[in-house]
């Protein structure tokens, strides 16, 4: 399974049987709210605290995604999820009301495929049948414990990101019709000495940057191979950033289409969001909602996520340490799709 040094290559392609995204109402009013499966009118979901809130989007996405693939929550051998929650709360507490054995993993906003990747090794080995991997984000919660209160209406310059209010989640089976997991690339700790924490993109896009030329060189393919990639949530700065590092890099990213995630949620001139989307919630709507949809329409084949997340805390950040950050990139095909 292993493929070069640091991807895998799933030879028993592993099926994403069903996935369910869950978004707040910021983000239903962006230009992907059709391809969500729940837009919540109200950020608060009726909860008396932002991080109960952020509970409720996953509990809400882990149910609707195992119903969706005809199974009970029973039937699921594991859940891995994690979040930006101290210690992944919102994971942890919902993975206590699904009582699915669970394995709580922290890559920050790359969470989306670091548990998308893990749910399919585990699966593709044969170690479960049945595994279900989802993360989750609220923009309150997480202005709460990284920045500033929303309370507090602290001014936000143009570096800035918006966090995702949202969930999504992602069952992948040994079994069953859906699009299928055909590799993963596991990421290196890169650090480029950013300390600002308003200026995410930047931080992160070298990672973003060395997974992906990693998975080139570990599955021997090109650009060209893919009919989108897309990284997670590097948003305007960081995804100009990791643009003129490829072209340094010397990738052909011009054989294929290559956007963001963090650019694609919400409409920039309507609803004011610096330089774009960030959070755990990002690529995982983005991907579980919009970008699997246009798998199943047959508007695209094969794609390449590349969800980014800086692993900083607020006590790193209060000491002075700068940035260090990730990428975990994970392939998917159509159903249909040749290797």
């Amino acid at each position: 399974m292993l493929k070069g040094h640091q991807s895998w290559l799933f030879e028993n392609r592993p099926v994403i049987r069903s996935t369910a995204a869950v978004v707040g109402p910021f983000e239903g009013r962006g230009p992907l709210a059709e391809d969500f499966d729940i837009v919540h009118g109200d950020s608060t979901l009726g909860q008396d605290s932002w991080e109960k809130a952020e509970r409720t989007l996953i509990e809400e996405a882990a149910k609707l995604a195992i119903e969706s693939g005809g199974l009970t929550k029973e039937q699921v051998q594991f859940y891995i999820g994690g979040d930006l929650m101290a210690q992944l709360i919102s994971s942890s507490f919902a993975a206590r009301t699904l009582s699915i054995p669970f394995l709580g993993v922290f890559g920050a906003c790359s969470t989306s495929m670091e548990s998308l990747a893990l749910a399919s090794m585990l699966v593709n080995s044969g170690s479960a049948k049945y595994a279900l991997a989802g993360t989750c984000s609220h923009n309150s919660s997480a202005e709460k414990q990284f920045r500033y209160p929303t309370e507090y209406g602290s001014q936000k310059p143009p570096t800035a990101q918006y966090t995702v209010t949202g969930a999504g989640a992602a069952l992948v089976s040994s079994e069953g019709k859906g699009p299928v997991v055909t590799s993963a690339t596991i990421g290196r700790v890169i650090d480029m000495g950013i300390t600002d924490p308003f200026n995410m993109g930047a931080a992160m896009a070298p990672a973003a940057v060395d997974t992906i030329e990693a998975h080139f060189r570990d599955l021997g393919v090109e650009p060209g191979h893919y009919d989108l990639i897309v990284t997670g949530d590097l948003a305007k700065v960081g995804y100009e950033i990791a643009s003129e590092l490829l072209r340094k890099h010397n990738i052909p990213m011009e054989q294929t289409k290559y956007s963001d995630c963090g650019m694609m949620i919400y409409d920039y001139e309507k609803q004011m969001v610096q330089s774009g989307a960030s959070g755990c919630g990002c690529s995982a709507v983005v991907t579980y909602g919009h970008l699997l949809k246009r798998m199943r329409k047959g508007e695209l084949k094969r794609i390449l996520v590349v969800a980014t997340g800086a692993l900083l805390s607020p006590i790193s950040f209060q000491q002075g340490e700068s940035i260090p950050c990730i990428a975990h990139a994970v392939s998917i095909e159509a159903g249909g799709a040749s290797s």
